[in-house]
């Protein structure tokens, strides 16, 4: 009888442990990069946060915010502005000829 709660007492602290050390955005957002670890300079566009990840965060096991937030892995990752570059005085000059 004293096996059977030892081996569950070791189970419970096993899963507590292992759900502290995990956070959504840390396990399942990908590469964290430069600009999510970083903070935004003055004039810089602000990091925008991944609501599921912190919704799952705070629902599952709210350490794991706290871990996402350190890590920089809460915030999306910066989109790709080079579709959006603007045209050059040279680039407009071209389409008129």
């Amino acid at each position: 009888m004293k096996s059977i709660k030892k081996i569950t007492v070791l189970a419970l602290a096993a899963i507590t442990v292992s759900s502290s050390l995990t956070s959504c955005a840390t396990v399942f957002g990908g590469r964290v990069t430069d600009h999510q670890k970083r903070k935004p300079l003055p004039g810089e566009t602000q990091r925008e946060v991944r609501v599921g990840a912190l919704i799952a965060d705070v629902l599952l096991f709210w350490p794991g915010a706290v871990v996402d937030f350190a890590t920089g892995a809460i915030y999306r990752p910066l989109r790709n502005t080079s579709a959006q570059v603007q045209p050059t005085a040279t680039n407009s000059v071209k389409k008129r000829q």
